[in-house]
Order: C-alpha cells, then structure tokens, then sequence
C-alpha cells in the first residue's frame, strides 16, 4: 500500500474490481452492486482509510467541492461551534471541504464568497435573506438551514424539542405557559421555529395558547410581575440565554424561581449549570447531527451516504432546579 490508500488499494481489501469501488463509492447511479458488495467496499474504505482525491474529482467535476457554512456571530454558542467545527472534518473525509464566514451583517461579504469560492452548497444557522439569498438562487445551488426541508433527516427536532419541555413542566402540574423571544432579530426565525415545536405539544393536552414576548432586560421585571399576576406558572424560553433574562426579572421583581415561576430554555449551555437557580434546559447531541446532517449534506450533493442516527437520538432534557 501507498502512504495515501487508493481505490485499487480499496479493490484489492474488498475482493472487487477497481470499477466497482469506484461505482460504489461514486454512487453512480443505474449500476446492479448488489447490498452486500457495497457494504465490503465501504468497510474496506474505511478500514483502509480511503480518502477521496479532493483536487482531482473536483477537477473532473468543474466545480470547487467547497461547502460554504454561514455562521452569524449571535450563533456562536458552544453547540454551533462544535458541530460547524465537526462538520468541516466529516466532510472533508468525504472529500468535500467545508469554509466557514462568519455573517457579521455584511451581505456582500456572502455575495462574494459565492461568487468567488464557487461553492457546492451553502448551508448555516438561519436562513439566507435580501442580496445573499438572492446570489444563492442565481447560482443554483442547494441551500441548507436548520429545519429546512433539504435537512428532513434531522427529523422534526424542533416537535422533540417541545415535547421534551411541555412534558417536563405538565408533568410538574403547569398549564398556563409563557414563551419568551429574544430581542435579537437574527435570532427569531429560530425562536420561530422552537415555538412550533412547542405549539404542537401544547394543542395535543388542549392548553392555552402561550403568552408570546420579546424579552430585554430593561422590561424583564415588568413582564415577569405580569405574568406571575395573571397566574402564567412557567415559561419556556427561546434560548438559555433569554431564560437568563427571565430569571434577572424575577430576582429584580422579588420573586423566586421556581415557587413563583417555572423557567426552562433551550440549548444547555454551561453557564446554565451556575445560573441562580441552576437553569432545566434541551441539549442538543453535537455528534449525532453531525452524522444525520453530514449524510443529509452528501445524500442532496450525489454523494453516497450512510447513517445510523435518528431525529429521537438529537435532544435530550437536563432538568436543574429552575423547573
């Protein structure tokens, strides 16, 4: 074998011809491999640690085999850090190289990177808008977000997300329910998005529609004196941080979380865990969407992909003492 294994090297491992790892490994669709001859290629592949010949492929292509990943400066949370840093490795094993811009509001920054970088697919965080969501449609390539539908794979993670929360808080006798936005504007298509998840689980117990507020500081007390009046037990918040938010409210109003009010957010940040009371709140498993997304990715590109991970595998609940 060569330092860098081959397709012939990857032949030879499989008991196949080198035609034959290239079908499979291509995907190259109107091809009779039967299942079982797939599955030996790719074992070997990986036992062999084949990688792609990015340059070569891409060059036989005519395209840049670049992923661009958008991410907007409020994303970077421990969550989108790590799975944007796991997406980049994954991909680039498949032989897809993934360049990550940071969005810092400047739409011409994108602009040009598609223009420049001649990117497969760009994918993010949020939805692309205005000028860059208008260079991605001119160039005709796939654009990938969270809960978009070229990431069905991921499962409806936003019905998990809210079930695992309503549960949680009925389960602990609440029915009259907050929903906190953050002020962000970026941030609400997402806040949008959890909100849904949450909507659906709460019309399946036939509760009352939440109370919806975009949540600052300067108000927090304000607002939380109003629900607490108005017998609202718990909120669910879009974010750990605008749970924080809800809890300086109540510390500043006088009351105490979680006799007087129930508070629960979303994404498990660590600063949760040393929040006063430590704040209930949905993580989300990095490696296993990376997997789901990663397959999702390369499956809408042409490429071959295979997963093991399932929407049910990407949340779970880290109840703390705010709930």
């Amino acid at each position: 074998m060569t330092a860098r294994p081959t397709k012939a090297d990857v032949a030879r491992h499989a008991g196949v011809s080198t035609a034959t790892v290239s079908y499979v490994l291509n995907n190259v669709p109107g091809r009779s491999i039967s299942a079982q001859t797939r599955a030996a290629v790719r074992r070997a592949a990986d036992e062999l640690g084949y990688r792609p010949n990015l340059a070569a492929r891409n060059l036989a292509r005519r395209r840049s085999g670049v992923v661009l990943f958008v991410l907007p400066q409020v994303a970077l949370n421990p969550l989108a850090i790590e799975v944007s840093t796991r997406m980049t490795t994954e991909l680039a094993r498949r032989g897809v190289m993934q360049v990550i811009l940071f969005d810092t509001g400047d739409e011409a920054a994108i602009v040009n990177a598609i223009t420049d970088l001649d990117p497969v697919a760009v994918t993010g965080v949020y939805p692309l808008r205005g000028a860059a969501l208008a260079a991605v449609e001119a160039a005709r390539i796939p654009n990938f977000h969270l809960g978009s539908s070229l990431l069905a794979d991921l499962g409806d993670l936003h019905l998990t997300a809210g079930e695992l929360r309503i549960a949680h808080l009925v389960a602990r006798g609440h029915r009259r329910l907050a929903y906190a936005f953050s002020p962000e504007a970026t941030l609400r298509p997402i806040g949008e998005y959890w909100l849904a998840g949450l909507r659906a689980a709460i019309d399946a117990r036939g509760l009352p529609e939440p109370e919806l507020v975009e949540l600052r500081p300067a108000d927090a007390a304000e607002v939380v004196t109003g629900w607490h009046e108005r017998g609202i037990t718990a909120v669910c918040a879009q974010n750990d941080d605008t749970a924080f938010v809800v809890q300086h409210g109540m510390r500043a109003a006088g009351l105490a979380c979680p006799r007087d009010l129930a508070v629960i957010g979303v994404d498990a940040i660590p600063l949760g865990e040393v929040a006063a009371p430590p704040l209930t709140s949905v993580a989300f498993e990095a490696g296993a969407i990376v997997e789901v997304a990663t397959a999702s990715f390369m499956s809408a590109l042409g490429y071959p992909t295979e997963t093991t991970a399932t929407g049910a595998d990407l949340a779970v609940l880290v109840v703390r003492e705010s709930t």
